[in-house]
């Protein structure tokens, strides 16, 4: 009975635990991960740009004046233009990177019609250079080649998912919501409270958000929270000390 458990504990199907540990699940071992990261990307970007630059367009306003219909004007058309202007920027460069991943899909396309074996051994070629053995690397490649040669070639070569290209119009309301979202907060600060408030109250509300969007950014991005908070607050605190001095100053010099 003992011999049998020993040679059962010997058989090749029996999982090596040692040299095969289960996945922690904090690692990021999904498929997908690109497409959140870009869309993360745009809304992170789109977020801040809302709060940090109406912040100092209404923050060097009030140092200039404490007229509420000039505050809400400056702050409105700051909102409309950063939010336009970034879900054009988004769409002109996810597009260009979208017409960029396609041409070179279309060369490796023709590529695998006309030199198939050529093809072949530049994919086995690129597994070698993994780590793979070359008999192994021909194998893989063969395989991969025969489920899908164009999939497998994008992936190696050129490092794109033929699944998951950029889509311009999801980067480009991405970053139009949500850099109207991260805009109405320091535009509602400064308006909304008594004359006295305004100053304290967008300043604290930016902070607290700049706070809160650097930690969920990080968290979602699997990234140290600190660095990101960090640089979220010192940009927003540049932003609204220069723009209040250049409001006040002009104030001053009766500009």
């Amino acid at each position: 009975m003992s011999d049998d458990r020993a040679g059962n504990s010997d058989r090749p199907d029996a999982p090596d635990l040692a040299n095969h540990p289960r996945e922690r699940p904090d690692e990021p071992h999904h498929n997908g991960l690109g497409a959140r990261l870009n869309w993360l990307r745009a809304a992170v970007l789109g977020a801040n740009d809302g709060v940090v630059s109406t912040a100092g367009i209404v923050v060097g306003v009030a140092g200039a004046t404490d007229s509420r219909s000039a505050l809400l004007t400056a702050g409105l058309a700051g909102l409309l233009a950063g939010s336009l202007s970034m879900a054009a920027g988004e769409y002109v460069s996810v597009s260009t990177q979208r017409d960029s991943e396609q041409a070179a899909l279309a060369v490796e396309r023709e590529e695998l019609a006309a030199t198939p074996q050529a093809e072949l051994a530049e994919l086995t070629g690129l597994l070698e250079e993994q780590g793979i053995t070359r008999e192994l690397a021909h194998e893989v490649a063969k395989q991969l080649t025969a489920r899908d040669a164009l999939g497998a070639h994008a992936r190696v070569e050129l490092g794109i998912d033929p699944n998951e290209l950029a889509n311009p119009w999801h980067a480009a309301w991405a970053s139009f919501v949500s850099f109207t979202a991260g805009a109405l907060l320091p535009l509602l600060a400064i308006v909304l409270p008594p004359h006295g408030w305004r100053l304290a109250v967008t300043v604290v509300s930016v902070l607290v958000a700049l706070v809160t969007c650097g930690r969920i950014s990080a968290l979602l991005g699997n990234a140290p929270v600190r660095p990101a908070v960090v640089r979220n607050v010192a940009g927003g605190v540049i932003a609204m000390a220069v723009t209040y001095a250049v409001g006040t100053l002009l104030s001053a010099t009766g500009v």
